[in-house]
């Protein structure tokens, strides 16, 4: 017989269905608390006086949720205009996910199975793929002049089950059938450039391993042509045995790190959203006050956030239309806040005195960043008071001297120094902020280790946190970080004060 929601719903009054969990305070969001969380001016007030303020200073939100297809025609353009300064003549094959969303504008996600493209110098407009078959959908309603496709990972020569041949073959080396692919498209005595150097990642550009000041932005050697023999791209050039290749995995990251004004508008509508939903997470603390679990907040915080933004996206259901958006919410209460990456569960009740911390990402169209805010809740001593007034004072400094033309290095010494000034010594366990993209962690880094000359456009996380196992509890305010010509700009407007911060539950 059908199960139907009738059957359910008997079964569920009945206790048939195993265990209960019971009770809204206990468990998850509460619906009337949200609601009055809601219509509560009190918080969004506070937000769009501090709005209101600072608005002339941050871009202008953006009007679209994604950026536009001929963005990413004409990015991919430049990147090729900059490889053919390195004899690049054949094309650029990218593997790295966010190589080939940044150049491209394919939102995917990746697991195991090999996907790369390929953008070929003798065709302009021209995008060739070489993916799996659960992404052909993907693949085939985007920007696309060939794609190639395998059934899925590890591949048997000839089986393609969606097409009725069920074919138990050899297995395939998709690497050679990369490498082989773009030989019989007449790449094969070409050069290829290659995003394979993965240092270009973590912000280490060509020959600059063993300098002793890194500089993303300075001079770096031109990377040689070459025929790779191990690895991956081994099993490509093996394919391909009269190529050529040559990395071009910093010229993508130089990109990558230096955003644009469209890239800056989209970001902002991000953290506007992020900065309401921050103005929310405030009301409904107050109105769940003490007692309350830090998960039954984190997926209340979720929940309305979510629902904000989809208010305004129009979502139809095909692909490529609302892409890139999530809204990861964190938050923790008590000693677990004494932690900067804690392993602990977060499901602690908030009690009297405890610190608490809203974190998280939301993105818009990939774009976006960070925004916490640290809370403390009465009584408070003088010591977690003059901490938290420490810290809320070198996230400012952070971002006062995020300037073009400084380095990552001058700041994260300006922000520790006042840190050690100030008797917080013992509780620094981090550097300032890493540079922010959609992938979350970019280099360059404001550490003391990286003397990148900071550029107008850069993105920088905000967050000189200061943590005190010793007394169970620890502040983290972060922010998205703009590096502008004079100061950088707080992209998120929640407010960092003690009125919004300093809570009597």
């Amino acid at each position: 017989m059908p199960y139907n929601r009738r059957d359910f719903m008997m079964m569920a009054g009945l206790g048939l269905g195993g265990s209960v969990v019971t009770g809204p305070k206990a468990v998850w969001p509460d619906e009337r608390a949200m609601a009055r969380a809601e219509r509560n001016t009190d918080s969004f007030a506070l937000l769009r006086k501090e709005q209101k303020k600072r608005r002339h200073e941050l871009p202008a939100a953006a009007d679209f949720h994604r950026l536009p297809l001929s963005w990413y025609q004409a990015k991919a353009r430049q990147l090729k205009e900059e490889a053919r300064a390195r004899g690049v003549d054949g094309g650029l094959l990218l593997t790295n996910r966010w190589n080939i969303i940044y150049a491209t504008g394919l939102f995917h996600s990746t697991t195991e199975r090999p996907f790369a493209c390929f953008l070929p110098m003798d065709d302009p407009e021209g995008l060739i793929w070489l993916h799996p078959g659960l992404d052909r959908e993907l693949v085939h309603s985007w920007w696309s002049t060939e794609a190639f496709g395998y059934f899925d990972y590890p591949h048997a020569a000839g089986a393609f089950p969606n097409e009725g041949k069920v074919v138990q073959g050899d297995t395939v080396n998709l690497y050679r059938w990369w490498g082989r692919t773009l030989a019989d498209l007449g790449y094969g005595d070409k050069t290829i450039g290659a995003d394979m150097g993965g240092m270009a990642e973590i912000g280490v550009m060509p020959g600059q391993a063993d300098r002793p000041h890194r500089n993303m932005t300075g001079e770096t050697e031109t990377p040689k042509k070459t025929r790779p023999k191990s690895g991956k791209w081994g099993h490509v050039a093996a394919a391909m045995p009269e190529a050529r290749f040559v990395d071009v995995y910093d010229i993508l990251m130089r990109h990558r790190i230096v955003k644009d004004d469209m890239e800056n508008a989209l970001t902002q509508r991000a953290m506007d959203y992020w900065s309401e939903i921050h103005a929310f997470a405030r009301n409904y603390l107050m109105e769940r006050g003490l007692g309350t679990l830090d998960w039954e907040i984190r997926n209340a915080v979720t929940l309305w956030g979510m629902h904000r933004i989809m208010q305004d996206i129009p979502q139809t259901g095909e692909p490529h239309n609302a892409v890139g958006i999530s809204v990861g919410v964190g938050c923790r209460t008590g000693r677990k806040t004494a932690y900067p990456h804690p392993n602990q569960v977060s499901w602690a009740r908030i009690e009297p005195g405890d610190a608490l911390q809203l974190a998280g990402v939301v993105r818009v169209g990939g774009y976006g960043g960070e925004q916490y805010r640290s809370f403390l809740f009465a009584p408070w001593t003088d010591w977690q008071e003059h901490v938290w007034d420490v810290h809320t004072r070198s996230y400012e400094i952070q971002a006062e001297q995020s300037y073009a033309g400084n380095t990552c290095s001058n700041v994260a010494r300006d922000v520790h120094a006042y840190q050690v000034a100030h008797e917080c010594a013992p509780l620094i366990y981090h550097r300032p902020g890493h540079g922010e993209g959609m992938e979350g962690h970019q280099p360059p880094y404001q550490s003391l280790g990286d003397y990148t000359v900071m550029e107008a456009g850069m993105h920088f996380s905000n967050e000189p946190g200061l943590y005190d196992p010793e007394h169970g509890f620890g502040f983290n305010h972060s922010n998205n970080i703009l590096v502008a010509e004079k100061k950088g700009l707080q992209m998120g407007t929640a407010p960092a004060t003690k009125e919004w911060c300093f809570l009597k539950l």
